[in-house]
């Protein structure tokens, strides 16, 4: 393998290090007013009068508060019992 290989290697190897680094996984964590919880997956920014909260992935709620999760495929909110696609 001569010199000019070797490089191009070397690059190559490091550009795929860089890509799986900088796509790190992202699930924050979205309530609304009567306590539904679901993981978003992208920085969504939701209206106010939707009553949504969002907190960092690592959030959770604090003994005595009540909270469930209600997950969902899609890009939405819960209002109630109906999933509210946007």
């Amino acid at each position: 393998m001569n010199k000019q290989t070797k490089v191009a290697l070397a690059a190559l190897i490091a550009g795929c290090g860089f890509a799986f680094a900088s796509t790190t996984a992202s699930a924050a964590i979205a309530c609304n007013g009567a306590g539904d919880c679901w993981h978003v997956h992208g920085d969504y920014t939701f209206h106010p009068d939707f009553g949504v909260t969002v907190h960092p992935d690592d959030w959770t709620w604090k003994e005595g508060e009540h909270h469930r999760w209600r997950e969902h495929a899609g890009r939405g909110y819960w209002h109630g019992d109906t999933w509210k696609e946007f």
